[in-house]
């Protein structure tokens, strides 16, 4: 193609409602523009890349044996009233009413779609088990759409869903879809982990997550220095550890109440008392989906995991209550709270199980306790995993390894849903003795558009994108110093059609501007492989090749060029 006839409206400023570097970088590279809050244009540059991904994911999955197709975007409200989730996903699910005033969402995944679709289909263990899955827009209204195609509300995903008759078939295929998305995000030139995570609105009993690493991910993750453990720091469990230096025979000093007048947070106190963070517990008050308050108690040197609480609880959701709420359950101001004397459920993290020494609030205004045993003073109701796991914590899965924090993008998710949807829909098959069993489910799912942010995150310098020969909207970019120099020209078309012959993948830059604004848009687009073609050159017979991830140069002669470039670059992707 020839950048005079694209459309790639290039930027110099970066746009004000840009926060991360993918966002900045494609919108100025003229790949996308916002439309709506979290709903983008995709421009040609950009759909190019989408379409480039989806051939990957496509061969891969065909390849792991799945099977295309195609399910409506406009969900009826009845199949998701059957699953329970009409009432539980919440106001990300877009609702709307048709003509007939009856109910409908803009799917924003298609778990009671399929599962209604196989339930109509298949009748017999003889047809099981089944891989389905499609590349389609989805919709999801978030509350904070933000950093471009990272957090978008509607957006370009693959999602796939597995059938079988047993938990071991289902679970082979989960195993096979998780060496697939493996070999798909190398094929992408990703840098990528994959995690355990929670299962979220999804549900089921088992999920990883596939993680690109990225200072700018939303995700924390952590993983072991020493075995392949790694997950999402919501899952990731922690170790047990009782306080070390206790004797059994042991007294401890006896409680004492001190004054610790306007001092509140952990900080505060600490530094007030000459304490180090690790001796405090911190007193912490959620509320529950039922409106019951209940404390939370972790180390004062760490936080608590929500997603913990709540599975440890039982309950679908907690939030952390607010000064005027715990004041009501507690009769505490927030800051002085603690676990001696205080009615109400205590759950307590692992962590804090035969602290000694430790300091709490003293559920009074301006005072604390100091020389709390947890032994001798109180006992919360349950010891738990409670806490975020951080770097440094000891590995849970080895005995040598500690965890290493890492920031990540999620780009793809692998979920063991078991019977979540087929036993609530319906979805059965007759076994080999004609008894009506449910399906066992899985689902799998990659976020085409948001891999596109990823691969920016990952590959990018201050002069702009760096594409993986993969996904590079093309893979060579010829650009002649000034196209209206008729040698310069004859040699830039004559490439040009000779790439193209050889099946290459070519932009021609025959714009009527000045070198250093070429320059600077082959950079911001980034296109992996650039030729330079000038007059100094073209007397010596040559042309400039120029890398555009290391900056290397090289002059190769003109008559080979195009054979020569079309060796480098079946090389490059073949690597």
């Amino acid at each position: 193609m020839r950048w005079s006839k694209t459309l790639i409206p290039t930027l110099k400023e970066v746009p004000a409602d840009a926060e991360v570097v993918s966002h900045k970088l494609l919108v100025r590279a003229g790949f996308i523009r916002q439309i709506s809050r979290g709903v983008y244009d995709y421009f040609p540059l950009a759909l190019k890349v989408i379409r480039k991904i989806e051939t990957i994911v496509r061969e891969e999955m065909n390849r792991a044996g799945a099977q295309e197709l195609l399910m409506p975007i406009s969900c009826p409200a009845e199949l998701w009233q059957e699953s329970g989730r009409w009432d539980y996903y919440g106001k990300e699910l877009m609702r709307f009413k048709d003509r007939n005033e009856r109910d409908f969402c803009l799917g924003p995944t298609h778990e009671e779609i399929v599962t209604d679709l196989v339930r109509r289909s298949v009748r017999s263990y003889r047809e099981l088990p089944l891989n389905l899955y499609q590349i389609q827009t989805k919709f999801r209204d978030e509350l904070r759409p933000r950093f471009g195609l990272m957090r978008g509300r509607e957006f370009i995903m693959k999602d796939a869903y597995s059938f079988h008759t047993d938990i071991d078939d289902c679970r082979r295929e989960y195993d096979n879809m998780y060496q697939t998305y493996r070999r798909i995000f190398s094929r992408l030139g990703l840098s990528f982990r994959p995690v355990e995570a929670d299962t979220g609105a999804i549900g089921g009993s088992q999920s990883h997550e596939f993680q690109v690493l990225a200072e700018s991910g939303e995700d924390a993750i952590v993983s072991c220095n020493s075995c392949d453990y790694a997950a999402n720091v919501e899952k990731a469990e922690v170790k047990s550890e009782r306080p070390a230096g206790r004797e059994i025979s042991q007294e401890s000093p006896k409680l004492e109440k001190v004054t610790t007048p306007g001092k509140k947070s952990v900080p505060e106190v600490a530094e007030f008392l000459n304490l180090p963070a690790d001796k405090f517990i911190k007193t912490l008050v959620y509320k529950t989906d039922n409106d019951e308050p209940v404390v939370a108690l972790v180390r004062g040197d760490h936080e608590v995991n929500e997603l913990k609480l709540r599975t440890v609880l039982r309950c679908r959701d907690v939030i952390l209550a607010d000064e005027t709420s715990v004041a009501a359950a507690t009769g505490v101001a927030p800051g002085y709270l603690g676990p001696i004397g205080l009615k109400l459920r205590i759950v307590a993290d692992l962590s804090v199980q035969g602290m000694c020494g430790a300091v709490t609030g003293a559920n009074e205004a301006n005072a604390h306790f100091v020389q709390v045993d947890q032994e001798r003073d109180f006992t919360p109701s349950t010891f738990a995993d409670l806490r975020l796991a951080v770097s440094g914590d000891a590995c849970p899965r080895c005995e040598k390894g500690k965890l290493e924090s890492h920031r990540g993008i999620e780009v793809g998710q692998v979920f063991y849903l078991g019977t979540k949807y087929s036993e609530k829909m319906g979805a059965t098959f007759l076994d080999a003795e004609g008894r009506e069993q449910p399906i066992q489910m899985g689902c799998y799912g990659i976020g085409i558009s948001r891999l596109v942010a990823a691969a920016i995150e990952q590959n990018h310098d201050a002069n702009g994108i760096i594409w993986p020969f993969s996904i590079a909207p093309f893979q060579v970019l010829i650009l002649p110093i000034n196209y209206k120099e008729e040698r310069l020209r004859d040699a830039a078309d004559m490439l040009y059609q000779e790439l193209q012959q050889r099946g290459v993948e070519v932009l021609l830059d025959d714009r009527d501007e000045r070198p250093g604004v070429k320059f600077k848009d082959a950079d911001l687009v980034g296109i992996p492989l650039r030729v330079t073609i000038g007059a100094k050159g073209l007397d010596k017979g040559c042309v400039e090749l120029r890398w555009r991830r290391d900056g290397k140069t090289d002059d190769i002669p003109v008559g080979s060029a195009a054979k020569d470039i079309h060796s480098l670059i079946t090389q490059a992707v073949q690597a």
